[in-house]
């Protein structure tokens, strides 16, 4: 395994960490499901960026009617993965400023 594969699968856990804590919460047994995730590492800096959506809930459940974009940026120091910035975003429709409702990508 290289360097980059390594430091790419620690910010994988990170994530992974992130989605089961969220879980555990068991706020009516709401779930996230991610697909796309990509992963850059570069040095001590790595970006990842991925869409993601609320499940295990009733379909007409508005959590669970559309699919997120997250970008997280994260930061190497003494040897462990931070984040130092996050972002979550929800498709909108540029003349209403409505979200788009997109059940399936």
């Amino acid at each position: 395994m290289t360097l980059e594969n390594n430091d790419e699968t620690q910010i994988q856990q990170l994530i992974n960490d992130w989605t089961s804590a969220l879980c555990v919460k068991d706020i009516d047994r709401m779930m996230v499901e991610t697909r796309d995730m990509i992963i850059n590492v570069s040095g001590d800096t790595a970006f990842a960026h991925w869409v993601s959506r609320f499940t295990g809930m009733p379909k007409d459940h508005p959590a669970g009617q559309t699919w997120m974009r997250a970008t997280v940026g994260y930061k190497r120091q003494n040897g462990r993965w931070f984040i130092a910035h996050e972002h979550v975003s929800f498709p909108l429709n540029p003349e209403t400023s409505q979200i788009v409702l997109t059940p399936d990508i």
